[in-house]
């Protein structure tokens, strides 16, 4: 679980550089591409192709395409008809979709229903934080968010049940995963990006450095790595604790308000869907 939380701080804060120096100045389908080139780069050095079958190689690709790849098209379409704040709450059901997911497809049976009851008290806990108003016409954003939380939870259950060694040997056929995510934003980029918004100045390529080095790069290895070692409510829940994580960066750096009453109740709320998650069944 350490790995997960340490993310997600990690995560936190690199939410913050995007909000506060890259977004309405650099186009995001550049600065999403920018960044899974990068991370790509970091890979590639350490990439040793024979250690995969050909079979686990096109998986590892595909889950990348899916998990980063389809996933932030998704998002960055949605932005279209959607303010920050109700993208902010439909990604909040991702939890749900991955316990689905876990169960239908590749458990083939029922998980624990404390699992389940885990994975709505994480959903409970990020409303009670991220409710606002929505606007009149927000149905087709939230579909393309649902799409987003599809894609992002199918790739982390997906890695967590491909069998690709220890974690060593992850490390040295990772760069597969930012091949499948680098060729869809790509093709995202050249469809779809504001040319005319491309990053200009030495602050706004310091702060891509480090998102596509650490908070991609490293930041998505150490995730995955940290999937194959807790169970599926662990996983479910820790998707949200993002949303606390990032407010509290957000005032502690920015100063920006943030309601304490809904924060400290969402949080406990997500506090006890993690220690849920965490207990072991009685014997």
């Amino acid at each position: 679980m350490w790995i997960l939380w340490a993310v997600t701080l990690l995560w936190a804060a690199s939410f913050s550089l995007i909000g506060e120096f890259l977004a309405g100045h650099v186009d995001g389908y550049i600065a999403v591409f920018i960044r899974m080139a990068l991370a790509l780069l970091l890979f590639l050095p350490l990439w040793r192709p024979r250690r995969l079958p050909v079979a686990k190689q096109a998986a590892l690709a595909a889950i990348g395409a899916v998990q980063i790849g389809v996933m932030y098209l998704l998002l960055y379409h949605a932005f279209l008809y959607l303010s920050v704040a109700e993208v902010l709450l439909f990604t909040i059901f991702t939890p749900l979709y991955v316990t689905l997911i876990d169960d239908v497809i590749f458990q083939r049976k029922h998980l624990p229903l404390r699992w389940w009851l885990a994975a709505g008290l994480a959903v409970l806990g990020a409303a009670v934080i991220r409710f606002n108003t929505l606007s009149d016409d927000y149905l087709i954003g939230f579909l393309l968010i649902q799409g987003a939380n599809l894609c992002f939870a199918a790739g982390q259950v997906c890695y967590k049940r491909l069998p690709l060694g220890n974690a060593r040997n992850q490390m040295h056929v990772f760069a597969l995963f930012f091949i499948g995510a680098t060729i869809v934003t790509g093709a995202a980029m050249l469809s779809f990006a504001n040319f005319d918004l491309q990053p200009s100045t030495s602050l706004q390529w310091t702060i891509l450095l480090w998102l596509g080095l650490v908070a991609s790069g490293v930041g998505y290895l150490a995730w995955n790595l940290g999937a194959k070692r807790v169970n599926t409510a662990q996983l479910a829940t820790m998707n949200n604790m993002l949303i606390p994580a990032g407010l509290l960066v957000n005032f502690a750096f920015w100063g920006q308000d943030v309601n304490w009453l809904r924060l400290a109740i969402g949080a406990a709320i997500l506090a006890g869907s993690v220690y849920l998650a965490s207990r072991k069944p009685a014997a």
